[in-house]
């Protein structure tokens, strides 16, 4: 190339395709995974218009985003219809992170409580009577991207799955 030779970038592409191909994803020892999920949803929300149904989904995730941000260590993985997923200990190891996920879930009962109760008046009777279940187990994930049209940040483990199975 530098002799003026004609250079093909097969060797620049080949570097970028690798790079591209190799998962994004690893594995980490030290854990808690937590699902929540608003009780008495579906039930609630099959008598509701689709403006309210998003309405309290908006207004409850949000102010679980809120904690999670005060809250140093919990990571938010993703919401599935009225399920809110995070973990702690990832990406960045920590010691205390099941402590950190018992605090945080905690002040997520609380709160939701509360704002069912304030939201009653604006999305009507049987508002204030959801609640949250919540699931916590702790061990090894592995967490990653997955790659495709719309990449996201996923976990895949026995972990999740008994936090999701004692959750239901």
């Amino acid at each position: 190339f530098l002799d003026g030779e004609n250079s093909t970038n097969t060797d620049d592409e080949e570097v970028a395709e690798s790079i591209v191909d190799k998962p994004i994803a690893d594995l980490f020892l030290d854990t808690t995974v937590m699902f929540a999920d608003i009780a008495g949803f579906t039930a609630w929300s099959s008598v509701r218009e689709p403006s309210q149904v998003f309405t309290l989904l908006e207004k409850v995730f949000s102010s679980i985003d809120q904690l999670a941000k005060r809250r140093r260590g919990v990571f938010k993985v993703e919401t599935v219809g009225d399920c809110y997923v995070a973990v702690s200990g990832l990406p960045e190891p920590r010691k205390d992170h099941a402590l950190v996920m018992a605090r945080f879930s905690r002040d997520i009962l609380f709160m939701v409580q509360d704002l069912v109760k304030k939201l009653e008046l604006s999305l009507g009777p049987d508002t204030g009577d959801l609640g949250v279940r919540i699931g916590l187990h702790s061990g090894a994930v592995t967490a990653g991207v997955l790659r495709g049209d719309r990449a996201r940040f996923q976990l895949f483990g026995d972990t999740v799955n008994t936090a999701s199975r004692i959750e239901s």
